[in-house]
């Protein structure tokens, strides 16, 4: 049956594959791992209850109740134990993985500091100095979305990227869909969520905000696009020469009475 099974179900129909980033390999091994277990289980609790209700069913001519049983000491102690050993043990794995995922990475390639903002996201290339703004997906009348001008983040292969995520008005969460790993992003949070990752795959990804934000939710996307060096600090130097130069700070935020910004607050 393993033999037989497709890349796909090896990794758990996950809409990406081990090398996308260094951590997607890690994520795809605690969700396969995690479904098997729970696949034992499953079928050891099925075949249970088919053999209960084939062993103790009413045979022809019996009538009445069977004898009642309560306090089996050794079967509670089973469905309490086992429950707490799985329970444990798929919370000791999930933060083993977190830990690792979390974990900053020591001077970092790249820089990215990332507002989001109804229905849209900016983009601050921190070493760089430039930036990219975003506007809101756009919805053709004919129904699929316009993915020409969507908000760009560029990244560089293999490079050590650290994201800084911050919010201009509600919570938000960035998500790249393929890198399965979100985070979110909340207004006047200090410190903010930082994510550390390093993209080993070029191409290009989809991203999202995974937390409902309003009425255009769904249309707050954005697009990764993983490329080599030399691409990337052409990217750089396109963004200098169309003027975006400097970066997109705090001071767009919509909630100017945060504290600590040195704003007023109204009970």
């Amino acid at each position: 049956m393993l033999a037989g099974c497709t890349q796909d179900q090896l990794q758990g129909y996950l809409p990406t594959n081990p090398e996308t980033t260094n951590h997607t390999s890690r994520i795809i091994g605690l969700w396969v791992n995690s479904w098997i277990v729970l696949l034992a289980v499953g079928v050891l609790t099925w075949g249970l209850i088919i053999w209960a209700a084939v062993a103790y069913r009413r045979r022809r001519g019996q009538t009445g109740l069977p004898v009642q049983l309560r306090y089996n000491m050794p079967i509670e102690i089973l469905y309490t134990i086992v429950p707490l050993i799985l329970v444990l043990g798929f919370f000791a794995f999930t933060a083993r993985d977190q830990a690792v995922i979390e974990e900053a990475i020591p001077n970092p390639d790249v820089k990215i500091e990332v507002f989001a903002k109804r229905w849209a996201w900016d983009f601050n290339y921190v070493n760089e100095n430039v930036y990219s703004p975003g506007v809101q997906a756009e919805q053709l009348p004919s129904g699929p979305i316009d993915t020409s001008n969507l908000p760009k983040l560029v990244l560089p292969v293999n490079a050590k990227v650290e994201i800084k995520l911050e919010s201009r008005d509600v919570i938000h969460s960035f998500w790249v869909v393929e890198f399965l790993y979100k985070k979110d992003m909340i207004p006047g949070k200090t410190p903010a969520n930082y994510m550390y990752f390093i993209p080993q795959e070029i191409g290009s990804y989809m991203g999202k905000c995974a937390e409902l934000c309003g009425e255009y939710h769904s249309l707050m996307l954005f697009e990764v696009d993983v490329v080599s060096q030399a691409d990337y600090d052409a990217y750089i130097q396109g963004q200098r020469v169309a003027g975006f130069e400097g970066q997109l700070g705090a001071e767009f935020n919509v909630n100017q009475n945060l504290p600590g910004n040195g704003g007023t607050t109204e009970e």
